[in-house]
């Protein structure tokens, strides 16, 4: 294993929060944008198209959280055998990490959620193509969520569900949205959330 500087998770959380918050939000700005210009090519129905994107972004956090919980265990187990000090196992497992975040398999993940798309009933997609075209979306948002998982505390995203009451702490209503309408029919982009707490509100659309 390649040596950890002491400290090194902790000392970079900050710089580190900013910024993945950041790329969070450029995501949104930008590849979700794009994506939704691709798959626009295959697909006619908008409503269709921003569910196959929001359930992409929940997926790829998902099974990010997923292949972090795994690679931790793996370093964790290596570490141990040698861990003598000064810091704790924990703070050394979460450097060593943040140092090496490119051993992390993100094409293993793109994979797996690809898969899982596939088999959620709630989007659909012509039978000639794939959610492949979307992979670099899923690509970019598996990345952010692995790392964010480093963070202290960790960040996550709000789980939504459709027919929920419209929360204006979680969400921007889209501009095609029924303003006087209570209920959310579908989500654009999941809100991020650190301990629970809103910190970038996500996008849902209401009607009646």
């Amino acid at each position: 294993l390649r040596s950890c500087s002491p400290g090194r998770a902790r000392l970079t959380n900050a710089s580190r929060h900013a910024y993945l918050v950041a790329r969070f939000g450029d995501i949104y700005a930008q590849e979700r944008l794009d994506a939704e210009t691709l798959l626009r090519t295959y697909v006619s129905d908008m409503e269709m198209v921003q569910r196959i994107i929001y359930i992409a972004a929940v997926e790829s956090f998902h099974t990010a959280k997923m292949a972090y919980r795994h690679f931790k265990m793996r370093v964790r187990k290596t570490l141990s055998l040698g861990h003598s000090g000064p810091e704790s196992l924990e703070d050394t497992v979460l450097d060593y990490i943040v140092r090496h975040e490119d051993l992390y398999d993100v094409q293993a993940s793109v994979n797996e959620v690809i898969r899982s798309m596939n088999t959620n009933p709630k989007i659909s997609f012509p039978p000639e193509t794939d959610f492949i075209v979307i992979s670099s979306l899923i690509r970019e948002l598996c990345r952010v969520a692995f790392s964010m998982q480093s963070l202290i505390p960790p960040l996550d995203i709000a789980f939504g569900i459709d027919g929920e009451l419209f929360n204006e702490t979680k969400y921007r209503r889209s501009f095609d949205s029924d303003f006087t309408a209570p209920l959310v029919a579908y989500h654009v982009w999941p809100a991020l959330l650190e301990n629970d707490i809103v910190i970038v509100k996500g996008e849902a659309v209401t009607k009646r």
